[in-house]
């Protein structure tokens, strides 16, 4: 398949959909074979890029089972709300589909037993898209963790933490599936940004995986202060399907006042902590309904240093020049620069978040083109996206400490060599990159 044009289908042209179809149709060794979506605002939008991007006709659907009828695709990309990304994914792969699926929590164990079962079923791999494993720090920590700088690892940490109350809070308004999450669930509802890089580094389900957890939440008001209070002007939202954009101060007469006394089930600040069987623990932070500036958390700690990205220091035992003083970051990425980071420097304006879609997407597809295992996979995929599931039964019995499955059904302790590869995220392959 290495001089093919991949042939692939677009499910889902929301606001992450349509950005991701823009950046593939400007890949030149990609087709699109067909775009779905249940709005039609949506699908003529497509339609438009495609033609304008691609100079073809694309044929539309509304109804993703008639999109998979087709036969002729080797891959589907699913980046539908976060419920129904199980139900496409498993759709797609039983009809003989590579999939790639963008992230989000799990509403159920049972989902992600779905996505694995079907896996191990067709033979057909299902990566989640997280884009954050490509991020340039998550790779040079990922690379400085496998030359051992930080010693026997310990302790990591993450979060998903910046000011969303506008896009939640008008969630109706900009017909935003996130909304209903936030009224109807109290959990860590987007862990993967986080999790994905930190599990890599802990070999998480090859040598190591995720035994426990437990979540706390604080009490429900941000969202409710955001309401009562907030008058200010918005930026222009698109409505599909609504209304083609919402600009201006909201009206006292707005449907949305009307969520003034509507209970909100997400606490503003969630705090998850793993224990892994290696022994390593991982905390993880939710916090998006409060005023603050951005913040990750992100955190390596093991025997011999520890990084710390908020702070943008770092300080290794043995190789620091001054004890108990903090370095600068900066000059150690310069030094432990991954490959494949400094591969992709030109291609960075090509994709959102820096860069990194363009990235994690050409890994996906490097994947599919050699006809191998994606360097996220289907396991990966189910642990991750079940910490939203496990952590809403843990808040909902007073922090209890829940167990987490083994997808990997014992696997995990002796499992296969992963694909070595430029985009490989269980070790460097420097001579992939020759």
């Amino acid at each position: 398949m290495e001089n093919k044009h991949l042939r692939v289908g677009i499910v889902g042209l929301g606001q992450r959909g349509t950005g991701m179809l823009k950046m593939i149709c400007g890949m030149d060794d990609v087709d699109i074979a067909g775009i779905c979506d249940l709005s039609e605002y949506r699908v003529n939008r497509g339609i438009g890029i495609v033609k304008e991007l691609k100079g073809c006709e694309v044929k539309a659907y509304y109804d993703y089972k008639e999109l998979l009828k087709r036969g002729d695709m080797d891959a589907v990309f699913v980046f539908t709300s976060w419920q129904m990304h199980t139900r496409v994914a498993v759709a797609a792969m039983k009809a003989g589909c590579y999939v790639a699926t963008e992230v989000g929590g799990a509403s159920s164990l049972e989902e992600c037993w779905q996505m694995v079962r079907t896996s191990e079923e067709t033979g057909k791999p299902c990566m989640l898209l997280e884009n954050d494993c490509y991020y340039r720090a998550s790779l040079a920590i990922l690379k400085m963790v496998k030359m051992g700088l930080f010693g026997e690892l310990v302790h990591c940490s993450a979060g998903y933490q910046h000011d969303l109350r506008d896009e939640i809070g008008l969630g109706r308004e900009i017909n935003h599936y996130r909304f209903d999450h936030f009224i109807h669930r109290n959990a860590e509802l987007y862990p993967t940004h986080g999790l994905g890089p930190v599990a890599k580094w802990l070999n998480i389900n090859r040598g190591n995986r995720f035994l426990t957890l437990t979540s706390t939440a604080t009490k429900a008001c941000g969202l409710q202060d955001y309401y009562k209070n907030s008058r200010k002007a918005y930026n222009t939202w698109v409505r599909d399907g609504l209304r083609d954009e919402y600009t201006g101060v909201l009206p006292e007469d707005n449907p949305q006042y009307d969520m003034i006394g509507q209970r909100v089930a997400q606490g503003d600040v969630v705090t998850t902590v793993i224990k892994c069987a290696g022994g390593e623990t991982i905390t993880l932070y939710h916090d998006c309904t409060l005023a603050r500036p951005r913040l990750s958390n992100n955190r390596c700690q093991g025997t011999k240093g520890i990084w710390c990205d908020d702070a943008k220091s770092i300080y290794l035992d043995g190789i620091s020049p001054d004890p108990h003083k903090w370095e600068e970051a900066e000059p150690y990425f310069d030094r432990y620069d991954h490959p494949l980071w400094l591969e992709h420097k030109k291609d960075l304006a090509k994709g959102g978040h820096g860069g990194i879609d363009y990235i994690v997407v050409r890994g996906f597809l490097d994947a599919v083109r050699r006809g191998v295992q994606t360097p996220i996979d289907v396991y990966d995929a189910a642990a991750w996206m079940a910490v939203t599931a496990l952590s809403e039964q843990s808040i909902a019995m007073g922090s209890h400490p829940v167990a987490f499955p083994d997808f990997t059904s014992g696997l995990w302790v002796n499992r296969e060599p992963a694909v070595a590869g430029k985009y490989a995220l269980d070790a460097v392959y420097e001579e992939c990159f020759v």
